[in-house]
């Protein structure tokens, strides 16, 4: 038998054409540093009295399908797929830029209980087996800023049980991001954050739950589909404590704000532009407000934030990625 580490293991993702039905190949090969396909059934048990007092004979499985998890460094390509799956609709326009091959891909959310589908792939050399699996279905994003890491995110999917597959797995050159490469600001609405002063932070998560259900029907074990139904966000973050207008202030008083984490990579692009990933996020308000005090520590403060959708921008969320790439 073969062994060998997760290091020779590759996963794959692309746009799915007709939902449900996989793609043949890749288009994107992530370069993850933690990863797991998991197959998963329910079964029911013959409990029935057989004249023994043993309580069962047999178990049947009613419904098969897999859960996956990727984690990875965030990066200006093949994330734009990620996005796509976690908020459900894109558009693409030229940048600014002279070189005329940068594009800006616009994430926002799509009113629908099905955002888009995506084949994921996994090639494995260790037990020669290759896997597609159609029909998966974000549940929900992690995205981490962190000093000294790169940014990274951790995406949960749901999808069909796995199906047999030739792969030939490839890599794509892409664009990391630093910690360095953000900027966060807030403002009192959406409109001011372009001209908002940057907000000097240590740390900030950002989550996406989907809150996705199975679409179970008789006459099959694979779930016909499945369906994201209420759309958050959430997130954290630290900073150094240093007065209570900061944060303290809004977080006792309920404020809301709008918020912007933004990303822009040294890296340049076309003529002068720049990867970059930038979050808006119309509405937040700031909760439990914390700033432990540790006698040889410097003081930081943590908070918590909840995301809201703004009927005066008529969004909750926007994510703009900037690359090379021409369309997702």
């Amino acid at each position: 038998m073969s062994k060998g580490i997760g290091r020779l293991m590759s996963a794959g993702i692309a746009k799915e054409s007709v939902r449900g039905t996989a793609e043949t190949a890749a288009t994107f090969y992530i370069p993850f540093s933690e990863a797991n396909f998991i197959p998963k059934d329910d079964k029911i048990t013959d409990e029935q009295s057989y004249g023994v007092i043993e309580d069962s004979i047999a178990q049947s499985i009613v419904k098969e399908w897999s859960e996956i998890e990727l984690g990875a460094p965030l990066t200006d390509k093949s994330f734009g797929l990620i996005l796509l799956a976690a908020l459900g609709s894109v558009n693409t326009a030229s940048n600014p830029d002279a070189g005329g091959n940068v594009k800006d891909h616009t994430f926002t959310v799509s009113q629908s209980s099905q955002h888009q589908s995506l084949t994921m792939f996994l090639d494995d050399p260790i037990g020669a087996a290759d896997y597609k699996f159609a029909l998966g279905a974000l549940s929900s994003l992690e995205i981490s800023y962190e000093l000294g890491k790169y940014v990274t995110y951790k995406a949960k999917f749901m999808a069909k049980k796995g199906a047999s597959a030739t792969l030939t797995p490839s890599t794509t050159v892409e664009n990391r991001f630093l910690p360095q490469n953000l900027t966060f600001k807030l403002a009192t609405n959406l409109a001011g954050l372009t001209a908002a002063s940057a907000v000097a932070i240590k740390k900030v998560n950002i989550t996406i739950e989907k809150n996705l259900e199975s679409d179970d029907v008789l006459g099959s074990t694979t779930p016909a589909d499945f369906l994201n139904k209420q759309f958050s966000i959430k997130g954290s973050l630290e900073a150094i404590w240093q007065n209570e207008a900061d944060f303290k202030t809004a977080a006792l008083a309920g404020t809301a704000q709008a918020m912007r984490i933004d990303l822009i990579s040294a890296v340049t692009i076309g003529t002068a532009a720049h990867p970059q990933i930038t979050i808006d996020l119309a509405k937040i308000i700031f909760s439990d407000h914390s700033d432990p005090i540790k006698l040889n520590n410097i003081m930081t403060q943590t908070l918590s934030f909840k995301a809201l959708y703004s009927t005066t921008d008529s969004k909750l969320v926007t994510i703009k990625l900037t690359n090379l790439q021409t369309s997702y």
